[in-house]
C-alpha cells in the first residue's frame, strides 16, 4: 500500500528531518521525495510505502497533525489511489 504525503510552511531549518524521521518510526518506507522552497515556503511530496507500517493512515495523519504544530507547517497524508482520483483531470 501506498500514500501520497504533502508538506507545506514557511522554510525553516528540520522539516525533511522531523517528517522523514516519523516515517522510519513508523516503519513507512519513502520511494520517492521531491521538495522545493518557492521563495519563504517550504514545499515537499513524497510516496511512501505503508506495506511494512502498523498503523493506519487516519492514525499517521493524526501524527501528522501534532507534528505539523510542533514544527509550523502542515502536514498530510492520503491513499495513492485517493490522490490519484482527486487529482484526474
Amino acid at each position: 500500500m501506498r500514500a501520497v504525503v504533502t508538506v507545506v510552511g514557511k522554510d525553516k531549518m528540520g522539516i525533511i528531518a522531523r517528517v522523514s524521521a516519523y516515517l522510519k518510526d513508523i516503519k513507512a518506507n519513502i520511494e520517492d521525495i521531491s521538495q522545493t522552497i518557492l521563495q519563504d515556503y517550504f514545499v515537499m511530496i513524497m510516496l511512501v510505502d505503508l506495506s511494512k507500517c502498523d498503523k493506519k493512515i487516519a492514525a499517521i495523519q493524526k501524527d501528522f497533525d501534532i507534528i505539523s504544530a510542533e514544527i509550523g507547517v502542515s502536514a498530510r497524508i492520503q491513499h495513492e489511489d485517493i490522490f490519484n482520483t482527486m487529482h484526474k483531470i
